[in-house]
Order: structure tokens, then C-alpha cells, then sequence
């Protein structure tokens, strides 16, 4: 099987067991942006304190970073750790978007991906995992995130290798998702279904007794309208996550309880 043809049955089987996972959970394009930021070499469970802080401060938004002098920013985000840098970079972000776009968000979404991806890029703080999950979650836009957890499970699974890059890594997940489609809302609320597409396939619906991978509960932002694309790049993230943080660990390989344990080398 080509390395695209099982990215493709990676998402069905995971889909199939967990369903979908309301990722990205936050209540605006915002918090994703700054929930971005804060997440980078933390556990997320340290960002959401973080993120309650700034929102019981009333401080989680452009206006509220910006007017925050940076000592108070840095204790409202000091669970998330790194958080005089992770606060300067915050400013950062701001201060480009007050510059570049007048402090607006939907002008700088309005933007071709490949060029706000480049500018992104240019900001202190910003790689390429930071730069795709803000374009993905926040931006509604067709990129894959790939992060740590992507990776061990690939290499793991021998589709890749440790000098593949993230940009190869991409290119694979977004070729091999290509010509997959989601459940539909009504679907996964119950309704019944239309007929099948002959070209495209979706997942079936999840047991209510399975596993769910890293499945939050939905949120503004993870039931937002989005293309099937986006929907289907914003589900295999969260389930690769759920692989990772459950079943294929940096340390110990759980893999005889894994769904994609029949995937892997024999």
C-alpha cells in the first residue's frame, strides 16, 4: 500500500473508532491563535489554566494583549510555562497584526494561504506547527498540522523516516486526505443519510462505547462551518493526538490496544 493510500486508511480507521473530536476547543479565532502560542512545550492542560486566566482577566483578545503591560501578561500565562517568552511573543503577534492588517483578524484571513503562511514564518516564536494550526484552526484554512506525535507514529509504522522533513510530512497527509470526505453535522447528530458518493467515502458512525481518542467537547470554534477539506485535516490531527497521548507514547508503545496496530510492519 502507497504511503498516501494509508494516511487515508489511517483516517477511516481512526475516525471509525473515535469519532469526531471538536479540535480546535476554544470560543474564538483568537484564543486558537493564542492557545497556539501557549502550547508550545507544555502539556495542553497547563495552557487552559493559562487561558482562563486571560479570560477571567478579561484580557483573551487583540485589544486585551495589546493593552496589557508585559509583566502582567506573563503572570496571567505563567501555567503554561516559558511565559516571558511565550508573552513577548504574544506582543509580537499583535503588534504584526495591528501593523500589517489594522488589528483585524478577518483581514488577515482574507489573505492566499501560502503568502499569510510566509509571513507568519517571519514572527519570533513562529514555526511551521505554530503557523499551520493557526491557519487550520483559526483560519479555516486546507493545511496540515503535523507535530511531535505525527511523526513517531509514522516513523514508527516505517512511512517515514527521522530526515523527512515536515514539509514532505505535509505534502503525504495532504495528498493522502485528499478525496475524503467527513460524516455530515446531521449525520453525526443522528439524522438519517443520504446515499453514498461513488467517488468519495465517509467514515461510519462512532460506537458510543469506544475510546475517543483526545475528543473535547465542542466548542464555538470546533463546531464552526468549515470545507470538508479543512473539517477532514482538523479531525485527523486531533486523532493522531489521540494516538499519541494513548497508545503510542514517547517512552512505552501500547500497541496491542491501538487501532492502528494492523498497520504497522510485520
Amino acid at each position: 500500500m502507497k504511503p498516501d493510500q494509508q494516511v487515508r486508511e489511517y483516517f477511516q480507521t481512526l475516525y471509525s473508532a473515535w469519532g469526531r473530536q471538536h479540535w480546535w476547543p476554544a470560543q474564538s479565532r483568537f484564543e486558537v491563535i493564542v492557545g497556539a502560542y501557549l502550547t508550545q512545550n507544555t502539556a495542553w492542560t497547563n495552557v487552559e489554566r493559562a487561558l482562563s486566566h486571560l479570560r477571567h482577566a478579561r484580557r483573551l483578545s487583540v485589544r486585551g494583549i495589546r493593552d496589557t503591560p508585559l509583566p502582567r501578561l506573563e503572570q496571567l500565562i505563567r501555567s503554561a510555562g516559558y511565559f516571558r517568552q511565550k508573552a513577548r511573543r504574544l506582543k509580537t503577534f499583535v503588534n504584526f497584526l495591528d501593523h500589517q492588517y489594522g488589528g483585524s483578524l478577518e483581514r488577515m484571513f482574507a489573505q492566499p494561504t501560502a503568502q499569510l503562511r510566509t509571513e507568519l514564518l517571519t514572527l519570533n516564536g513562529v514555526g511551521p506547527e505554530t503557523a499551520d494550526s493557526i491557519l487550520l484552526y483559526a483560519g479555516n484554512q486546507p493545511v496540515f498540522v503535523v507535530d511531535a506525535y505525527t511523526r513517531r507514529i509514522l516513523e514508527r509504522h516505517g512511512l517515514v523516516s527521522a530526515k523527512t522533513t515536515y514539509e514532505e510530512i505535509r505534502a503525504l497527509f495532504e495528498q493522502g486526505l485528499a478525496d475524503v470526505v467527513p460524516v455530515p453535522r446531521w449525520q453525526a447528530l443522528g439524522r438519517p443519510a443520504s446515499a453514498p458518493s461513488k467517488k468519495k467515502s465517509s467514515p461510519p458512525d462512532v460506537a458510543p462505547d469506544r475510546p475517543r481518542g483526545s475528543t473535547h467537547l465542542p466548542s464555538r470554534m470546533s463546531t464552526a462551518p468549515r470545507s470538508d477539506l479543512v473539517q477532514i485535516f482538523n479531525e485527523m490531527h486531533g486523532l493522531i493526538v489521540g494516538v499519541g497521548k494513548n497508545y503510542c507514547l514517547k517512552s512505552q508503545m501500547r500497541c496491542e490496544r491501538c487501532p492502528l496496530q494492523k498497520f504497522l510492519p510485520r
